[in-house]
């Protein structure tokens, strides 16, 4: 299964005022690990945007374990947890500099056509993205 590190730069007006992440952010976290996956299989968000489609999010799960604060480094990994042809689950995996987990987590998507929010195959609509998650599914 192909994963896809991103280092994040923890942003002082991410914390609190403990210095602590606010846990919405880890949300923007996933977002920022997803597109560097997308982009790591040679693909574009804005590309499969100019399509008429878009992919939103439909489920989000996460779990808090520890912890990120201010002035540490952290990172994401990201890889894909399912995958049907018509909706795609990523997982993800944040951690400290010295590899303790944070906070793990999923998102699923669906892809929808822009003007209606009708669900479009991935399979059938974008041969190449479909192909790439299988391949990434398998390890590449």
């Amino acid at each position: 299964m192909k994963t896809v590190k991103t280092p994040i730069k923890v942003r002082y007006q991410e914390t609190d005022q403990m210095g602590v992440v606010y846990h919405a952010n880890y949300l923007v976290w996933f977002e920022i690990g997803r597109t560097s996956f997308i982009e790591e299989l040679g693909f574009k968000y804005h590309e499969m945007e100019n399509l008429g489609v878009v992919s939103p999010v439909v489920d989000a799960d996460l779990s808090f374990k520890q912890p990120i604060r201010y002035g540490e480094e952290a990172f994401i990994d990201t890889w894909i947890k399912e995958y049907d042809g018509l909706r795609v689950s990523y997982g993800y995996r944040i951690y400290n500099a010295e590899g303790s987990t944070a906070v793990t987590g999923s998102t699923r998507h669906v892809v929808v056509k822009k003007e209606s929010f009708r669900p479009v195959s991935i399979r059938k609509s974008l041969p190449d993205w479909h192909q790439a998650y299988l391949d990434a599914m398998k390890g590449e």
